[in-house]
């Protein structure tokens, strides 16, 4: 029988407790239980993990790419065959279906791949010289050690894409995973270690996250910071890097548009956006929320949306057929209803849901609400949660004012029959992932990453192991 571990900081290469003894309750959102605790990290084991990393990063750097390579598609392997049991966790304390959970931990696995693979192949230059005897290389190396910053909302997908390209390049990593879900990012980790990464080079903390990122990205051992989360701490923890002349990769908050013209394939778009509107309760910082769909077919794609969202089955992840799971912590239901109450307030329409459902549990229904004025709360901050806003646009350039009216820019969806519609969507949509006719975000190998408030650098694709190297010039005459 599957169980919930109690979980241990990581720091080099010992699973411990924290110094003082400290620990934090884990609760799982679907029945409201503790389920575990976790070590609660202070200043001292913080110590304890910059000392560990600042040595380990002397052993990782020199060892070769071909040889990290081999270690991290070994751990990811292991994550493979310990899918199982890493999804339970995951279900456990974020509250997503088990089958969810199951694809994200394979989805993991094939992100170590790509970067092991990736990192192989970090080529310099060898730049022609003025002069007979001279020559000039530009090498790549290992920036040096990393602390990375990681939400709830997706435990391995947030931790993994930072670790990789730390170990592919040759970094240290200090890893401050959510304490909301803190098991299956450590089973990950453990994946590593397991698969023989060397002590300290990879760390784990869980504690007070602004104790811990203000410590952390002071400290004169830390080289890059990796940050997911809102764009208010976000531009918080940006400063701070800045002021210590720290180089920053920083994945922010979104509110992306969804522009369905008149040409679409109906049923497709349909098809497409509910399924990626209300997956892991639309806790998602890519999720489609403003709907923008051209009059001509606004009626026939709010009935069918509806109709797509009143068929989730809401309920415990852990049970048969369940499509949709519980929000993953209790502070998310009265910021949902607060906003639906503005919106209806302010003359929307609640096409279906809009409330919580049962007083057990942080369960909340699938919502469609339409005709939302722009001065609504749901239109202006992002709802992070199982609400669609469905309003409708007659021109192209509307749909284009709305879709880059807000100061975020992380993903953006749009679905036409017109190749021409389609290129000048691509050069004017004002975000840094743009998809057309179907969801393709997020895979390892293409870019991931936003602009304006959404955050800067990339996560995916071969720009984000650029963030973990230096360029280092070397010339020398014969």
């Amino acid at each position: 029988m599957q169980t919930y571990p109690d979980v241990k900081l990581l720091i080099n290469g010992e699973w411990r407790d924290a110094i003082g003894g400290e620990t934090l309750p884990v609760i799982d959102p679907a029945t409201e239980e503790v389920i575990g605790k976790i070590a609660h990290a202070r200043k001292a084991d913080l110590d304890l993990a910059l000392e560990a990393a600042d040595k380990g990063f002397k052993v990782w750097r020199d060892t070769s790419p071909f040889e990290r390579s081999k270690l991290m598609r070994k751990a990811a392997d292991l994550l493979r065959a310990r899918v199982d049991d890493i999804a339970y966790m995951m279900t456990r304390e974020q509250g997503k279906p088990l089958a969810q959970s199951k694809m994200e931990v394979m989805g993991a696995a094939d992100t170590i791949d790509w970067f092991a693979e990736e990192a192989r192949r970090t080529y310099g230059q060898i730049i022609p010289a003025r002069f007979t005897g001279v020559s000039q290389m530009a090498i790549k190396l290992p920036v040096g050690p990393v602390a990375a910053f990681t939400p709830w909302n997706f435990p391995l997908n947030q931790v993994v894409r930072k670790l990789s390209a730390a170990l592919a390049t040759g970094c240290s990593i200090i890893v401050k995973a959510p304490e909301e879900t803190p098991a299956s990012p450590a089973e990950l980790i453990r994946a590593f270690v397991d698969a023989g990464v060397p002590a300290g080079v990879v760390n784990l903390v869980y504690g007070i996250p602004a104790e811990i990122s203000e410590y952390l990205i002071a400290h004169p051992v830390i080289r890059k910071i990796s940050f997911t989360g809102s764009t208010p701490v976000g531009k918080h923890l940006a400063a701070l890097a800045g002021k210590y002349m720290k180089r920053a990769t920083m994945e922010l908050g979104g509110h992306a548009p969804v522009m369905i013209f008149d040409d679409a394939d109906l049923e497709k778009a349909i098809e497409v956006t509910a399924a990626a509107k209300f997956r892991n309760a639309g806790q998602v910082c890519v999720a489609p929320t403003r709907f923008l769909v051209q009059e001509g077919i606004a009626d026939r794609f709010t009935q069918g949306f509806v109709k797509a969202t009143q068929a989730i089955k809401v309920g415990n992840g852990l049970e048969d057929g369940v499509t949709m799971g519980p929000l993953a912590n209790e502070r998310r239901i009265p910021v949902m209803e607060d906003m639906i109450h503005d919106a209806v307030a302010k003359g929307a329409e609640v096409k279906t849901g809009g409330k919580r459902i049962g007083n057990k549990g942080y369960f909340f229904e699938p919502t469609v609400i339409a005709d939302v004025p722009t001065s609504a709360k749901m239109m202006n901050e992002e709802p992070f949660g199982p609400l669609a806003i469905i309003n409708r646009f007659s021109h192209y350039e509307e749909a284009i004012e709305e879709a880059n009216r807000l100061p975020f820019g992380l993903a953006s969806y749009a679905f036409t029959g017109s190749v021409k519609t389609a290129h000048a969507l691509g050069r004017q949509v004002e975000a840094g992932m743009l998809t057309i006719n179907h969801n393709g975000l997020a895979l390892p190998e293409v870019p991931f990453g936003g602009i304006k408030d959404s955050g800067y650098g990339t996560e995916g694709g071969s720009e984000a192991v650029e963030a973990y190297l230096e360029t280092k010039y070397v010339t020398q005459m014969n």
